[in-house]
């Protein structure tokens, strides 16, 4: 078997046979950061090199977060150019993740906001515990989602719901989720990461050539269509950083307060 290690101690990988089995670890809301995003992309290539895996399960460490979303601190001097760089590795850590040649499956052990749905939604299937909350946040704090969520989301569950989610500040309910078709299943707390399991390896009973051709055509439609819309929503949020909305929105966060938007 291919030799398959992480990069940085920010995503864990165990591999069983044909399945892999990453963990945000970056407590205490297992935020992304330009470590873990590099370190997510880099495992991503292996994985895609290794032609007996056909299966990956995503989880959060510990009980209460899948993932927060980005580390807001690295936004919160408004510098264009280091908000740049996360901006690009977000993009790149997530559609490496999307493009992964076997089936991707998240296990939404909690509150999945910002990047951490972005993640999710890279995914080809999600599993969400019944407490978990799932958000777009980034309106709230002057930005915007800048890794698929603008793209991805509306194919998911349609643009009406996409643009609730998105524009109105929505925060989903587990329920809500599978009821407009973002997760596929719901279970008790703590159950997620053995049923997204379990069904990883229900796929690897499948043939693999087959998995992945079937994949490929799954997903081509998506991927193709959301391409160009991709660099253009790092655009626009690299076109957010600096102006007088997103240094409040994101420091009043970060602060604990309210904004005040002008």
């Amino acid at each position: 078997m291919t030799n398959i290690k992480s990069n940085t101690d920010k995503i864990h990988i165990a591999l069983d046979g044909p399945v892999a089995h990453l963990t945000i670890n970056n407590p205490p809301a297992n935020t992304w950061d330009l470590e873990s995003l590099n370190g997510l992309e880099d495992l991503m290539k292996q994985l895609n090199n290794a032609p007996e895996i056909v299966a990956l399960v995503i989880t959060g460490q510990g009980e209460k977060f899948f993932s927060a979303g980005a580390d807001l601190k690295q936004f919160s001097d408004g510098d264009k150019a280091a908000s740049g760089d996360v901006a690009e590795a977000f993009g790149r850590a997530f559609e490496a993740l999307a493009s992964f040649k076997g089936v991707a499956i998240a296990a939404v052990n909690g509150f999945a906001m910002g990047g951490g749905l972005e993640c999710a939604l890279a995914c080809d299937i999600r599993i969400v515990e019944e407490q978990a909350k799932l958000a777009l946040p980034e309106a709230t704090v002057g930005l915007l989602p800048c890794a698929g969520g603008t793209q991805r989301l509306s194919w998911l569950v349609g643009e009406a719901w996409a643009s609730r989610i998105i524009l109105c500040g929505e925060r989903l309910s587990a329920q809500q989720a599978l009821d407009i078709g973002l997760a596929q299943e719901i279970c008790s707390p703590s159950e997620a990461l053995d049923k997204a399991l379990s069904l990883a390896k229900q796929v690897s009973k499948q043939s693999p050539d087959a998995v992945r051709a079937c994949k490929r055509l799954l997903t081509a439609p998506r991927e193709q269509a959301v391409a160009e819309g991709l660099k253009k929503e790092r655009e626009e949020f690299i076109g957010l950083i600096g102006g007088d909305n997103q240094l409040e929105g994101t420091n009043a966060f970060l602060e604990k307060r309210s904004p005040q938007w002008r």
